[in-house]
């Protein structure tokens, strides 16, 4: 086996794959919001859907498209994308809130965004909440959310992020129809949310691209509150130690010193929280829950609807088993086995050659924010 992949032999009829993992931002990200953007669907086939086409039967209920809690209240009553009535929060942000305000010469667009998956690029909008705020005197307006067909297939494992599923969106309006509307909202403003740089930004311009309205947001500025939060409140070591046991970590990043700050962080937290089991796999299935969007711990290939695609190079999107059932594209898979790759992507391409197709047989857990 190769030290690096420049070592590796070239993939068939392609370059090197990217070793761009993608997918670790979208709703959220690594460590504060979720991993990925918007859900843990992992790759896309293409901008297609794995099996699906459009969406198709079933009613979106009787309440109106996109109904979100509007400033504590409910706006089941709202058509998908109506302003309502003017907004404030239930308690009031302070006065440095009020100063930031006061301060604007343009709307910042707080927003978020929900998907088909966490490839900005192929996946889809499924829904879309935004919060204006303008300069004095305009203030805040209401919030505003609409529901939006993605023409595509929702996997099942971002559905179980978000709670979207095909049906749901069967009478809901495609971002194509409702680009004119969008793009008044956001041209002409900075955008703020939490984690939105790494996906939300980026799956929305594509969107817009997609449906030929292009808004120009390379003069946009950005506030993303996940960033600031890591800065100010670390998520390390020391900070755990701190937080757990409350005392300071000495000779931080010295191995025996890290190793004990370890166990004793491992010890506070078995303290603090009465429902965290003792037991080895309970606390196994804990650990490793933030990765059940990857079928392999390299993130080589994702779940999709149960089933392993690749989340990696000129096949990210792509099922493994068309790719195995193929027989040009079989060679890329032999190409893996032979290349710099952890041996858990190595075992489902070698398992997918003897036709076998792992499936995701663990419960998944619904992710709440």
């Amino acid at each position: 086996m190769s030290a690096s992949m420049h070592d590796a032999p070239t993939p068939p009829n392609d370059a090197a794959p990217d070793d761009d993992h993608g997918g670790d931002s979208g709703g959220g990200s690594d460590g504060g919001g979720s991993d990925g953007g918007g859900s843990d669907g992992g790759g896309s086939d293409g901008g297609g859907s794995n099996g699906g086409g459009s969406n198709g039967g079933g009613a979106n209920g009787d309440r109106a498209n996109g109904d979100r809690a509007n400033g504590g209240g409910s706006n089941g009553d709202r058509a998908n994308g109506d302003r309502g009535t003017a907004w404030s929060p239930a308690d009031p942000l302070g006065p440095r809130f009020e100063a930031f305000v006061a301060g604007l010469n343009r709307p910042v667009v707080f927003f978020d965004i929900e998907a088909t998956g966490v490839d900005p690029n192929a996946d889809r909008i499924v829904e879309l909440a935004v919060l204006r705020v303008n300069p004095l005197p305009g203030g805040i307006e209401a919030p505003r959310t609409w529901r939006i067909n993605p023409g595509v297939h929702i996997p099942s494992e971002a559905s179980e992020i978000h709670g979207i599923y095909d049906a749901d969106l069967a009478r809901a309006p495609t971002f194509a129809a409702l680009a004119e509307e969008l793009a008044e909202v956001f041209s002409g403003a900075d955008l703020a949310g939490f984690s939105i740089t790494r996906f939300d930004v980026r799956i929305l311009q594509a969107e817009f691209i997609r449906a030929s309205r292009v808004v120009d947001f390379s003069r946009a500025r950005i506030i993303d509150s996940q960033v600031i939060y890591h800065q100010r409140e670390p998520r390390n070591l020391a900070a755990a130690l701190r937080f757990y046991r409350e005392r300071e970590l000495v000779a931080a990043h010295g191995a025996e010193a890290d190793t004990i700050a370890s166990l004793e962080v491992f010890a506070g937290q078995l303290a603090r929280y009465d429902d965290l089991g003792v037991g080895i796999d309970d606390l196994h299935a804990v650990s490793t829950q933030h990765n059940d969007a990857y079928c392999d711990s390299g993130r080589r290939f994702a779940w999709r609807d149960n089933e392993p695609v690749f989340n990696f190079g000129r096949m990210r999107g792509k099922s493994l088993r068309w790719v195995a059932s193929d027989p040009t594209e079989r060679a890329y898979l032999r190409w893996m086995i032979d290349g710099n790759f952890d041996e858990g992507a190595k075992d489902l391409a070698r398992e997918a050659l003897g036709g076998h197709i792992r499936g995701a047989l663990r419960a998944r857990t619904v992710a709440t924010r």
